[in-house]
């Protein structure tokens, strides 16, 4: 897979690019450290925000948002023998962390780095991750 992707990600365009940081994110992210998660969804839209919306079974919600364009770092932070964890790391507090339905009430606020969880990757596939987000960063429509 990389071999096919190394070969050819000097010719991928910015769609190309997004609909695979949309494969590694939907493929990679681990609700299973959460057992209270229901349904999650992730993605990377056309105009280069990442999403995030879990809803738990109570029927609590967490939504997380940012544009690359405000991505400082994206770094790999060890885990255990099955998940590891992606921190993305803003400029500033550029993540929007809201909540719906929480027993302690809604939330709305800004946050600095959002850590997600992953299946473990071959270092590899995390650097494409980063090559993509490069990439998306320096071409935001």
């Amino acid at each position: 897979m990389c071999m096919l992707l190394c070969s050819f990600k000097g010719f991928m365009d910015g769609q190309e690019w997004t609909n695979w940081a949309n494969r590694f994110l939907n493929e990679a992210y681990d609700p299973s450290v959460d057992p209270n998660i229901k349904k999650f969804e992730v993605i990377l839209t056309p105009d280069h925000f990442i999403r995030l919306r879990k809803t738990y079974q109570q029927g609590k919600q967490e939504y997380f948002s940012f544009k690359i364009s405000r991505l400082n770092t994206l770094d790999l932070k060890p885990g255990n023998a099955n998940t590891d964890t992606i921190a993305f790391k803003t400029l500033a507090d550029d993540i929007i962390y809201q909540t719906f339905e929480a027993p302690a009430g809604d939330l709305d606020s800004m946050v600095t780095e959002w850590d997600i969880p992953i299946k473990k990757n071959s270092p590899k596939r995390l650097d494409s991750l980063k090559e993509a987000l490069t990439f998306l960063k320096g071409n935001n429509p």
